[in-house]
């Protein structure tokens, strides 16, 4: 006991003595970037003038400019997936901007003065890069999502000196099912490393076990491991007798050490610590509470590498009695799907744009995201970390079999084994990540080598982390039964196939089923067909999806048809939805129909604004706050005395409707109905102008609020509605916008933070103008930059980057990038006879 007060008061006594930035090792390599696209002989030399080459920043996409045009990797195919029996031309398939080709990035950096290595980390690159330092050819990797390192210190100058870092990046047709992107898309940045010390992605912490948990807390038992490079070498320099060892500590938010242990390196490398935590904070969805792990490797007495990182304490079990439980609690996963572009800003990453887009999701009531399907960013765990989101984390589309014609297949022999170790390495650390998905609707599900290629994944992400979960998403469920897929997998996931999950339960091992990918239901913000029923596969001549919730695809359902077995079968743990966001690529219904180049599967659009369905989501999710939302938009020119079906999604059991204050009848949800157990719908109402208003009760019959849509006037004036990451919470008010702010919004002054402003149209009354198409104009002053706009509209042809669009249904987003200069900004939006808008920031 006394030895361990004692080394607490040594640490404690280090952590105050030392400078602020005294274990900041790494940065990022942002500006100075130059690009080109296509290739060039001699491009990775140091003396290659690159002065005519386009000045960027990284992340960059080099594609999300445009233009858009169909011939883009226009692929005649036959989408397996999809039930096809012949191959059609697909134009939008994998979005239809110019991806494809070959492109080169350049930039220089100085040799530290104080070094022993250096690796440079790209957290993704689309795609093959190859990667030169000075000339020499220092590595590459093949897969467009894989994070991974390089040690570049032996191709480097002398202290002091510039080196010159020029990566190579090449995309071919045909090798992507969705939009990519190209380029550096995400970050790259380098490391310095002691020659003995902790190697890039060589820490980490995880929970073994919990008790006495109450609520938040509970007393935890968790292991620390890290790794120390060329122990053999320090070994031998420092003697036998030597003693090397690593202090772990584990530091919580308000700055207290709450355990500490030496752990000594055994001829691994590897030092583990057993860190006994007594009420502890548990991180959840609810509480997503981080610690920081320290780790302090010594040789004796020498101190040779000290490295911090973000951890939590939980736990995650899924078994046939309790089902999928979280720190010791059953829950059932409120899921969904996102991949990994974000719409106009394309695959480039954005700390803000992501943060948006997962508070829009944890909003909603989603508890989780799956990284379909692919790798995700480091950036994109931290923040899942500190919003607290569960992940599921996903590595392939494809193995052997090639599901596109030049996709990872090609690389899947040689690097599978290097791809997911990576994706271990570098994620283990985040308490948000409770499994791991090692494929998606892979082909080869059903059959016998199926079943070995997934054993063989399977136990490797065990052996590099013991403390979680590993699934896939199998679609050939009855194949997949056959072979042992399913009931081989810690959790079997079904993509779909409601009518197979009680066959699957009766006939695996496990006891519980996975919604791995789920509903499949399209829509389009704003849009709404008649006559309003449930379709499967309808198409229109606009290229829209009806907003009413009610059609699917071929292979797909609605969300009550999964909603349902969640209820009804205990055993069933939860949902990943296809999908949170729409994204660039894959149009169905419409992949034939062109100007068709993005998704409708999407509960929010492409814009991030969010369609009718996001209510009925939240609605079942989010039990914290009141939900009532109306729909369809009360502005129906031409249509008086025609029927105008009008559904609402709440949180209450029962509604009344009024049409100008006539009563359309008080109704109830319905649990023996397929489509009224969890909507509320008024079929028959006659439409005329004026005021649409719903009251809800709750459960003992008393009014618990309302919703009113009144019909809208001509197009009057815009409203502007901004957000940044300083502002907090997301702000929408259903349909209607929330008026715009006199304040002006903050960004940081780091040339990256980033402000999303909602554009609406109204009447002089104030309220939205439902199918108003006005072109908008956008002018940015300040210290700030116009970065993107986008409108929501799949079939939107308008180029993101240039500042003018019209406006989908009435609205749009614009995209305002800060500089890194401190002052003010603002940015104004006008438009042809329209009262225009101004919206002020504050860049410090």
């Amino acid at each position: 006991m006394k030895s361990t007060k004692n080394l607490l008061v040594v640490l404690l006594l280090c952590l105050l003595a030392m400078p602020a930035k005294a274990y900041e090792k790494e940065w990022l390599l942002t500006k100075n970037w130059r690009f080109h696209k296509g290739n060039i002989n001699g491009a990775e030399m140091p003396n290659f003038d690159d002065s005519k080459w386009q000045k960027v920043r990284v992340p960059h996409d080099w594609a999300i400019s445009g233009p858009f045009d169909k011939e883009i990797d226009k692929q005649v195919v036959r989408i397996v997936q999809n039930g096809e029996k012949e191959a059609s031309e697909k134009t939008g398939r994998s979005g239809s901007l110019p991806w494809i080709g070959e492109g080169w990035y350049r930039t220089s950096f100085a040799t530290p003065d104080v070094l022993h290595r250096l690796e440079l980390i790209i957290d993704g690159a689309m795609s093959e890069p190859k990667v030169y330092v000075n000339g020499k050819f220092v590595g590459e990797w093949k897969y467009g999502y894989s994070c991974f390192h390089i040690d570049i210190t032996d191709a480097l100058n002398g202290k002091g000196k510039l080196n010159t870092l020029a990566i190579h990046l090449k995309n071919v047709e045909e090798s992507s099912r969705w939009y990519p992107g190209a380029g550096l898309y995400r970050p790259v940045r380098l490391r310095m490393l002691p020659q003995n010390g902790i190697p890039v992605w060589g820490m980490w912490m995880y929970t073994t076990s919990l008790t006495d948990v109450n609520g938040n807390k509970g007393n935890a038992r968790c292991v620390a491991e890290t790794n120390v490079s060329n122990v053999a070498e320090l070994r031998k320099a420092r003697g036998r007798k030597s003693q090397i060892f690593v202090i772990h500590s584990l530091i919580d938010s308000k700055g207290n050490v709450v355990a500490t242990h030496k752990a000594m390196v055994n001829e691994r490398g590897v030092a583990l610590s057993p860190l006994i935590v007594n009420n502890a904070d548990l991180w959840s969805p609810e509480n997503p509470s981080l610690y920081t792990l320290s780790a302090k490797v010594y040789a004796d007495n020498d101190l040779l590498d000290t490295e911090y990182q973000k951890c939590g304490i939980r736990t995650v079990a899924v078994d046939a009695e309790h089902g999928f439980t979280l720190n010791g609690k059953g829950r059932k996963i409120k899921g969904v799907c996102l991949h990994h572009d974000l719409g106009a800003l394309g695959a480039a990453v954005n700390r803000s744009a992501l943060i948006r887009q997962l508070k829009i999701m944890k909003d909603m009531g989603a508890d989780a995201i799956r990284t379909s399907h692919n790798m995700p960013a480091p950036w994109q765990m931290e923040i899942c970390d500190s919003l607290g989101l569960m992940v599921m984390a996903e590595s392939f589309d494809m193995w052997q079999y090639p599901k596109c014609k030049n996709g990872y297949a090609r690389f899947y022999d040689e690097w599978w084994e290097r791809d997911i170790t990576n994706l271990i390495l570098c994620h283990r650390q985040h308490p948000s990540i409770v499994m791991w998905s090692i494929g998606n609707e892979i082909p080869e599900q059903g059959s016998a080598k199926g079943y070995l290629l997934s054993q063989k994944m399977q136990e490797l992400c065990h052996r590099l982390d013991p403390s979680r979960l590993v699934t896939q998403g199998c679609d050939r469920v009855d194949n997949a039964i056959g072979s042992g897929v399913l009931s081989l997998m810690d959790v079997p996931g079904l993509n779909y196939r409601t009518h197979l999950y009680q066959k699957t339960y009766d006939n695996t091992s496990r006891g519980f089923v996975l919604g791995s990918e789920t509903t499949s239901t399209v829509s389009s913000r704003g849009v709404y067909k008649f006559p309003v029923k449930v379709s499967n596969g309808i198409t229109y001549p606009d290229g829209q999806c009806s907003g009413y919730d009610l059609e699917y695809c071929s292979w797909s359902n609605l969300p009550e048809d999964e909603w349902q077995l969640l209820d009804d079968k205990p055993w069933t743990i939860g949902e990943f939805v296809w999908t949170g966001f729409d994204y660039l690529g894959e149009p169905t219904p419409y992949d034939n129909y062109w100007p068709s180049r993005s998704s409708y599967f999407g509960i929010v659009d492409l814009a991030g604004l969010p369609k009718d369905r996001y209510y009925l989501y939240k609605s079942r999710w989010n039990a914290s706050e009141k939900t009532i939302h109306l729909l369809p938009h009360w502005t129906w020119h031409g249509h008086e005395g025609d029927t105008i079906p009008v559904f609402c999604y709440t949180n209450y059991p029962s509604a009344e409707l009024f049409v100008n204050g006539r009563s359309q009848g008080r109704i109830s949800k319905n649990p023996a109905s397929r489509l009224d157990r969890y909507r509320l719908r008024w079929m028959n109402v006659r439409y005329e102008p004026g005021e649409l208003k719903v009251v809800a009760y709750d459960e003992n019959g008393n009014k618990a609020g309302e919703e009113v849509v009144r019909t809208a006037g001509k197009p009057h004036h815009i409203v502007l509605n901004a957000w940044s990451a300083q502002c907090g919470d997301i702000r929408y008010d259903g349909s209607r916008c929330c008026s715009s702010d006199d304040k002006a919004i903050s960004l940081n002054a780091d040339g990256e933070d980033m402000a999303f402003v909602t554009a609406t149209i109204v009447d002089k009354d104030g309220n939205i103008c439902p199918d108003a198409a006005d072109q908008l104009s956008f002018r940015v002053n300040g210290n700030a930059s116009f970065q993107a706009v986008c409108n929501g509209d799949a079939t939107s042809t308008e180029v993101f980057t240039h500042p003018t669009m019209k406006t989908f249904h009435g609205q749009l987003v614009v995209i305002v990038r800060s500089a890194e200069k401190k002052g003010n900004a603002s940015l104004v939006v006008t438009a042809k006879g329209l009262k225009g808008a101004k919206q002020n920031f504050v860049v410090k």
